[in-house]
């Protein structure tokens, strides 16, 4: 009988997955991963059938822990102006804490081994923010533009609004306002 698996292990894969990701790029050993979590290789197509499967969970774990760390403690009935900065200062805050996390899921995110099926998934976990901003725009002077694009420009000024946070972290709380007003002059 083979034995339970632990999610011990399952978790240290997945942060050695992410930090090797970030030294190596996708196209690092299995091996390394498995060295890293301290879990031997076989050990790691226990817990994921292929590379493959490696990287589409570590994208839906990524992208699952932005989602809950983004809308934690979300104030209801406040303005929607409220509302998104709350989820902008959550969303940032992560990023800036979590550097590696960050840069690994921006890599998993343009790679062709995450699958439609995950990235619907992954789609489908962000779909809070992603009503939030629907109000946002659909009364807003963007309105009639798609919403994909929306979410392009909101990606791109939070990338940089990131950026900015982690490389001078005594203005953080200034750089994370600044790119706020200049996304909310934007879309609202």
């Amino acid at each position: 009988m083979p034995r339970p698996k632990s999610d011990d292990k399952r978790t240290a894969i997945l942060n050695a997955a992410t930090r090797i990701i970030v030294v190596q790029g996708l196209g690092a050993p299995t091996a390394g991963v498995a060295k890293e979590a301290g879990v031997a290789n076989g050990s790691l197509f226990t817990y994921f059938e292929t590379k493959t499967d490696l990287f589409n969970q570590l994208y839906l774990e990524l992208k699952s822990e932005i989602a809950s760390m983004a809308m934690k403690d979300l104030p209801q009935g406040f303005e929607l102006r409220n509302q998104f900065f709350h989820i902008w200062q959550n969303w940032t805050a992560w990023a800036v804490t979590f550097p590696d996390k960050r840069r690994a899921l921006a890599q998993l995110s343009v790679s062709d081994e995450i699958t439609p099926e995950t990235r619907a998934a992954g789609h489908k976990m962000m779909a809070g923010i992603a009503e939030l901003l629907e109000q946002i725009r659909a009364n807003g002077p963007m309105h009639k533009v798609p919403m994909n694009f929306v979410a392009g420009i909101m990606n791109s000024v939070a990338e940089a609004t990131m950026d900015f946070m982690a490389q001078d972290p005594a203005s953080a709380k200034k750089h994370c306002k600044v790119g706020f007003e200049a996304l909310w002059r934007v879309i609202a």
